[in-house]
């Protein structure tokens, strides 16, 4: 099981996949979705309406 980088929070699969998706997709180190909201500067809704749109594209990174 993959933690948080900074908070060391259990992550979802989504979790991982919008890490690799909006910092690097050959990332090692993951951040939850409360961390991502916070390094760019946006809240948690918005990350979860974007893993929807990227699912929606066929983006095989989210469950």
């Amino acid at each position: 099981m993959s933690e948080c980088k900074n908070c060391k929070k259990t992550l979802t699969p989504n979790e991982i996949g919008l890490t690799k998706k909006l910092i690097n997709r050959g990332s090692t180190e993951f951040y939850c979705m409360d961390c991502l909201a916070d390094i760019f500067k946006c809240d948690k809704p918005l990350l979860e309406k974007k893993i929807e749109q990227f699912r929606k594209q066929g983006c095989v990174l989210f469950v």
